[in-house]
């Protein structure tokens, strides 16, 4: 008799499926997904019993059906989709793999605040992470420019060109100023909350960036991030949100 030997191998790689299929169940739940598993999992069963009793033609559509029924997938859960890959760059892991930007950009950042509040000028700065902000780069004017928190205080001077905006930053760099930032829907927002501060949470919403705010009515700094705001930061506090956020 021929014994079935189970490794260590084994194991781990039946837990590491096991966790697998428990968090793609996790995620899709109450979403529009587990309508289209139940689609997919009639799709296989009448799959199988096409290819048992051996009927082409019904196996021949089915096998059709399939192919569509993932692009279909693809295309209808883009949204679900994005949001997943968004979470899985936000956790720790691959935030210590991939590094987003080193303290330098960091400082240069909590220092251009400092200039801010000093000049009771209101700003928005956005650091892209892993998702692409070039539709947003798009509208605004592009620099390209080694970041400074002196060029950045410069951007937002009032009536300068690019001073009603937003500033990109990404890889160390000023990639562009006087961009338009998409406003947060949210109901919950605070009525006293201005443009800027919901341009920093709208983006946040709809990418994985992070977002700085000075306001020029309270000379206050705010931090924006998954949809959240943190407002009345300290230069300590501030300096901390981003350190978490982008190393």
């Amino acid at each position: 008799m021929r014994f079935i030997q189970f490794r260590f191998v084994d194991f781990l790689d039946v837990v590491i499926v096991a966790f697998l299929v428990y968090q793609f169940l996790r995620f899709i739940k109450g979403t529009r997904a587990n309508q289209m598993l139940v689609g997919l999992a009639f799709i296989l069963v009448i799959a199988f019993i096409a290819n048992v009793w051996q009927l082409a033609g019904l196996a021949w559509i089915v096998n059709g059906l399939k192919t569509v029924w993932i692009v279909a997938f693809v295309i209808v859960f883009q949204p679900e989709i994005r949001r997943a890959l968004i979470t899985l760059g936000r956790t720790r892991v691959v935030r210590f793999l991939l590094k987003a930007e080193e303290p330098r950009t960091i400082d240069e950042i909590v220092k251009a605040t400092d200039l801010l509040v000093d000049k009771g000028v209101g700003g928005i700065i956005a650091v892209a992470r892993r998702v692409g902000l070039k539709t947003f780069v798009e509208t605004g004017v592009p620099l390209e420019a080694m970041i400074s928190a002196e060029l950045l205080a410069t951007i937002f001077t009032p009536h300068s060109p690019l001073h009603d905006g937003a500033v990109i930053i990404k890889d160390h760099h000023i990639i562009a100023a006087g961009c338009i930032l998409p406003l947060s829907e949210s109901p919950d927002l605070d009525s006293a909350l201005g443009t800027r501060h919901r341009a920093a949470l709208g983006l946040t919403e709809e990418t994985d960036a992070v977002c700085v705010v000075v306001s020029e009515e309270t000379r206050t700094k705010s931090f924006a991030v998954g949809g959240r705001f943190y407002r009345g930061l300290d230069n300590a506090a501030l300096r901390e949100r981003l350190l978490d956020s982008l190393t």
